[in-house]
């Protein structure tokens, strides 16, 4: 698999977490604008996804396989983290 059609298989991974469940639509954003190169407009998928680099490197952390798919579970569960973090921060 190529680095295009690994970041597409993950971006498609991305939005079957994310389109069922719209409490996470607005942490997902915030994620995907944290996360997206600059100038991603300008390459191809055309999707603000992040650099096949650090998919692999964070593929590589969390599976122990820098070629291992995203799992669907894995990213509601980060999402879910992202709004709890930002829920503590805001408490203080």
């Amino acid at each position: 698999m190529n680095a295009r059609s690994g970041r597409l298989a993950s971006a498609v991974v991305y939005l079957v977490a994310v389109v069922p469940r719209p409490q996470l639509w607005l942490v997902a954003i915030r994620q995907a604008r944290r996360l997206a190169p600059r100038r991603w407009w300008s390459t191809r998928p055309y999707m603000p996804m992040p650099s096949s680099a650090y998919l692999r490197f964070r593929s590589l952390t969390q599976y122990g396989d820098e070629n291992h798919r995203v799992e669907v579970a894995d990213v509601v569960d980060y999402l879910l983290w992202c709004k709890d973090m930002r829920r503590v921060a805001n408490q203080r």
